[in-house]
């Protein structure tokens, strides 16, 4: 009935089981019945037979039934829509087929085909034909399975997605003809369909067929349940669009995107060349490598010309990334050197800048291998590597290095992948452009600040020593944080701890004035708030020249406004500990037997912002006791418990601390700082120690001026009991005499001499004057004026400070019989 095509030994004509077929005679009278076209309109056989079928249409339709009989009398045939009537009455839209027939006996007929045009109607509204252009010649796949998921029928466009002409899939599964795919995860799929009678419409499935083995595919497939007149299910058809541009197109701004976020969250060089690796296995390649100049690596420019004048181009193994783990360790060896033969590839690359592709690597091409630094060669053939790109790492006009990627078992590289690893590269490069500028401008700070920073801490009796500094991490740049230890006159010691705000080297230098300023009024033997009050000055002073003390939050890093500092000064004589603080964290003491605590001291304001004066405190400390100084940034990290503070987990930290002290103020850090911290941290500790009886002798002088005598016999008999030289002795014995002498006619009140003895032996005289000496050159006819002249030439140094009570001149001298 009708004609139809074949195609791979599979019928492909309409199937008309939802068609109410009629058979008529020549002259258009019903001699065929059937029970599809009584449940169509309602007529039963013994009703139907025998009457015009122009009878059961609406008028308009049954005058073009006449004209219909007599094309299809001619051999033609015809489809088109018309309106049926119901028995009921009610008009019936069918989609109608005419065409030549024949009876049983041999005698000519009319088939006719209805299908209902209603909603949920199942009918045909086009030509068979039509339907057929639409089905076997869609360029999308379509197939139909049976419940037992075999292939019944296909069409010619499910060919290109592999597996063979339809003749051929017959009577198959999916993991027949495509044995590489997940077939159990698509005939999962059709099982459910075939159960539940839901759609599955746009599984995406992504991996190897047939069509494109060594390339990974994507293809969208939707599965839709087929079933007979009962509604019971038949099979399953379903369809195959080959989606693999829009997915890799979506694989490539994913990637990108990735890129985006992942390289560059560092300002370290050697980590952004590795994110860049790790971006691209297994997005874009099996194997990467990243090389880059040795130049770039220490953050000094790249040499533009880095080629001539040698037979190997030497580059350093910055990042590296593979899926495969047989890779020799000459391959992959971070930091390694690797070299490159002038005339090869990645060479010319370097050169010129631009790109290079290889499909397929062969013999010749492998001349360009990598030399391993104990001079052996490991060629990538030798290394399973087939296909290769090279891309040279440029940012603002300059080659900072290469990045090659290759492919062992994929597809090779083609031209869309060599510009995505073109847009890769490009975007990474400026990422490890910007590392190498900011490991030249950080190096060039640590310089700096390694500079300022004392170097190694003076040798001194009153307190043991150690520092630690940890510099903040990459991202926030270095900071100014710094320590000092400063020897004072009388066998007394300053410490300080300070931070300046801001980073980088406008901070280091910051702070390198800042300490040169606090070792000068160290010098001069001011009390701490008076130091203090100096370094406020000078801060505000600095900031009005450079014009930036109004609206200076500290961020940019060239001011000392707002600079902490804490400054403390101990005697080992007493023990006594006097200190004061500018905006900066109090220190901690810990006991000799263990036990923490804060001193109490009052917070003035930090530098050059105004404020309250300075005040200081005056503790005193058993000996052994250990000073812990420190930067804010100690206390800036949480601990275990979210509600517990700074001072908390330093005291946890302190409590815990070995009695060696170097190792516990490392370990204090550790356990209080990250290995990169957001900001700067100093931490000093001292541990206090205190001078021997027997190193000290003090005597209250009468303001007579008798007594000078008595004195000098006085230091000398002391000089004597301590064993020193007799040139220590006549030194001595002029420096107490023409001290003495002045205190006594220049001051009034009290006047003490005390003698000490500890590296250098400092000689002291109090008086209760308020006024310092000063140091001239008289003429030579001049009667005095020539006292502390002298002092200054017998006294190795020498110097004035104030008491509570009065004033101190103090000279101190060199012991050339080290102390007992």
């Amino acid at each position: 009935m009708g004609r139809h095509k074949e195609q791979g030994g599979a019928r492909q004509g309409f199937d008309v089981a939802d068609a109410a077929p009629l058979l008529l005679d020549p002259h258009g009278l019903v001699s065929g019945w059937t029970a599809h076209a009584e449940r169509l309109l309602g007529h039963g056989a013994a009703e139907a037979v025998g009457r015009k079928f122009a009878d059961l249409l609406e008028a308009g339709d049954a005058e073009r039934m006449e004209d219909l009989l007599h094309r299809c009398r001619a051999g033609g045939d015809w489809t088109g829509l018309m309106t049926a009537l119901h028995r009921d009455g009610h008009p019936v839209p069918v989609s109608v087929r005419v065409a030549p027939a024949t009876a049983p006996q041999g005698r000519p007929a009319v088939l006719v085909l209805l299908s209902e045009l209603g909603d949920g109607a199942r009918g045909w509204d086009m030509s068979r034909g039509v339907l057929e252009q639409i089905v076997v010649g869609n360029p999308i796949g379509i197939a139909i399975v049976d419940q037992e998921l075999r292939y019944v029928w296909s069409n010619a466009a499910l060919e290109r997605w592999g597996g063979g002409p339809g003749r051929s899939r017959l009577g198959l599964r999916v993991a027949d003809v495509q044995p590489g795919m997940d077939s159990e995860a698509v005939e999962e799929r059709m099982r459910h369909v075939l159960e539940t009678g839901e759609q599955v419409v746009g599984y995406e499935y992504v991996g190897r067929v047939r069509s494109a083995p060594l390339r990974e595919t994507a293809h969208m497939l939707s599965f839709t349940r087929i079933e007979d007149d009962r509604g019971d299910p038949m099979g399953v058809y379903y369809t195959v669009v080959d989606v693999t541009d829009r997915h890799r197109a979506r694989q490539r701004l994913a990637l990108l995107d990735r890129a985006g976020q992942y390289i560059g969250r560092t300002l370290d060089v050697m980590t952004t060349a590795q994110e860049l690796a790790d971006v691209a296995v297994p997005g874009l390649a099996d194997f990467v490598t990243v090389d880059l100049l040795e130049t770039v690596l220490r953050g000094a420019e790249p040499v533009p010309e880095p080629l001539a004048g040698s037979e190997r181009v030497p580059l350093r193994r910055a990042g590296h990334r593979s899926l495969y783990e047989d890779l020799p360790r000459t391959a992959v060896d971070s930091g390694a050197v690797v070299s490159y033969l002038m005339d090869s590839p990645p060479v010319r690359c370097l050169t010129t800048g631009e790109s290079w592709r290889q499909e397929q690597l062969d013999p010749l091409a492998v001349e360009w291998a990598a030399g391993a630094p104990d001079g052996r060669e490991s060629t990538f053939l030798e290394l399973g590597l087939q296909s290769v790109m090279i891309v040279p790492i440029r940012a603002r006009g300059v080659t900072l290095g290469l990045t090659t990627f290759f492919r062992r078992r994929q597809s090779p590289f083609d031209p869309d992948d060599l510009h995505l690893a073109e847009d890769l590269v490009s975007r990474a490069a400026v990422c490890v452009d910007n590392a190498r500028r900011y490991t030249r401008e950080r190096d060039a700070a640590l310089v700096l600040q390694r500079s300022l920073l004392p170097r190694r801490l003076p040798d001194q009796d009153a307190v043991e020593v150690a520092a630690c500094y940890r510099p903040a991490d990459e991202l926030t740049g270095l900071g100014g944080d710094w320590y000092d230890v400063i020897p004072l006159a009388a066998a007394r010691v300053a410490l300080v701890v300070g931070e300046v705000p801001g980073h980088g080297i406008d901070a280091a230098a910051a702070m390198g004035r800042l300490r040169t300023a606090v070792r000068t009024l160290a010098a001069i033997d001011l009390p701490p708030e008076e130091v203090l009050a100096h370094l406020d000055d000078l801060a505000s002073r600095s900031a009005r020249d450079d014009g930036d003390g109004e609206g200076d939050d500290g961020g940019g890093g060239g001011s000392s406004v707002g600079s902490a500092c804490v400054y403390v000064v101990y005697d080992p004589a007493d023990g006594r500990c006097t200190m004061a603080a500018a905006g900066h964290p109090a220190p901690a003491v810990v006991a000799p037997d263990g036990t923490v605590g804060f001193v109490d001291l009052p917070q003035g304001p930090p530098l050059g912002v105004g404020g309250p004066p300075f005040e200081a405190v005056e503790v005193s400390l058993a000996e052994g006791s250990t000073l812990v100084l420190h930067t804010d940034g100690l206390l800036a990290y949480g601990g275990d418990g979210v509600e517990e503070s700074g001072r908390e987990r330093l005291r946890r930290a302190l409590e815990g601390m070995a009695r060696e002290l170097r190792p516990s103020c490392q370990a204090v850090v550790d356990a209080l700082v990250p290995a990169r911290p957001e900001d700067d941290v100093a931490l000093l500790m001292a541990r206090t120690r205190r001078l021997a009886s027997e190193q000290i002798a003090a005597w209250e002088l009468s303001p007579d001026p008798a007594v000078v005598a008595d004195a000098r016999r006085t230091a000398q008999d002391q000089l004597s009991r301590w064993g020193l030289d007799e040139e220590v002795k006549f030194t001595t014995e002029l420096l107490v005499s023409e001290l003495v002498t002045n205190a006594i006619r220049h001051a009034s009140g009290r006047v003490r001499l005390r003698l000490i003895r500890e590296r250098t032996l400092v000689c002291e005289v109090l008086d209760g004057g308020a006024s310092a000496p000063h140091l001239r050159h008289p003429r030579a006819m001049d009667e005095g004026g020539r006292g502390l002249l002298l002092v200054s030439q017998l006294a190795e140094r020498w110097g004035t400070r104030f008491v509570p009570d009065g004033k101190i001149i103090w000279a101190e001298q060199p012991l050339t019989t080290p102390p007992e």
